[in-house]
């Protein structure tokens, strides 16, 4: 019995190529990466369009060099590297020579940290009030992003949670990445935490504060 080849939904698929969320849906849109139904989810009836290993790679060559690219040649790049999946380097046409395999490494990277991520975080009942965490911990991966996302650094990370690793920080990231929430993301106050200090800079070309103006008697 063949395995099943691995499929991407389109959030995993821009946490693994570091392309946004919108400009992979629009390179779906665009029909410029194949997509395949994949499983519906217990919240939607609808069978869901993710990408194969194939697609994600159109996808970073695509964003890379292939949006420069007319349709037609960037179709030849991508039947190219279809006949030769092996191939280091591919060539399109006289014109262009692509490093298939510097874009390949970067994606296995990628895969390879976000199969990680998903192996050391979950939904753990009882802790936390099933926020996903690091699994034999308390430390919540969203609220570690959203501290991150709001101006934290990693030694105010680990001073705060001293089971929390500089690792742990860096799968936090690709993991709430492949696993955006819906809606606004939640402030850190409106997740029981506080700010220990906070400091006011005055930006450069701020208008100084101007003295009161006296009113002639």
């Amino acid at each position: 019995m063949s395995a099943v080849a691995r499929v991407y939904t389109p959030a995993e698929a821009a946490a693994v190529s570091q392309i946004g969320i919108k400009a992979v849906h629009n390179a779906i849109d665009k029909k410029i990466v194949d997509t395949v139904s994949g499983a519906a989810t217990p919240a939607k009836s609808v069978r869901r369009r993710v990408l194969t290993a194939e697609g994600l790679l159109r996808l970073k060559l695509w964003y890379g060099v292939g949006s420069t690219l007319a349709a037609e040649r960037r179709q030849r790049l991508f039947e190219a590297i279809k006949e030769k999946p092996a191939a280091k380097t591919v060539k399109a046409d006289d014109l262009l020579i692509v490093d298939v395999a510097e874009a390949r490494k970067q994606l296995n990277a990628r895969i390879r940290d976000l199969d990680e991520a998903e192996s050391v975080i979950g939904r753990v009942k009882g802790v936390m009030s099933g926020e996903p965490v690091f699994k034999g911990t308390r430390v919540p991966v969203r609220t570690v992003a959203a501290m991150l996302a709001q101006g934290a650094d990693e030694a105010d990370l680990l001073d705060g949670y001293p089971s929390l690793t500089a690792r742990m920080i860096e799968l936090a990231k690709i993991w709430t990445a492949a696993h955006p929430t819906r809606g606004r993301p939640k402030k850190l106050s409106d997740q029981g935490l506080k700010v220990k200090s906070s400091k006011r800079a005055r930006l450069k070309g701020d208008p100084r504060p101007s003295a009161k103006a006296r009113v002639p008697a």
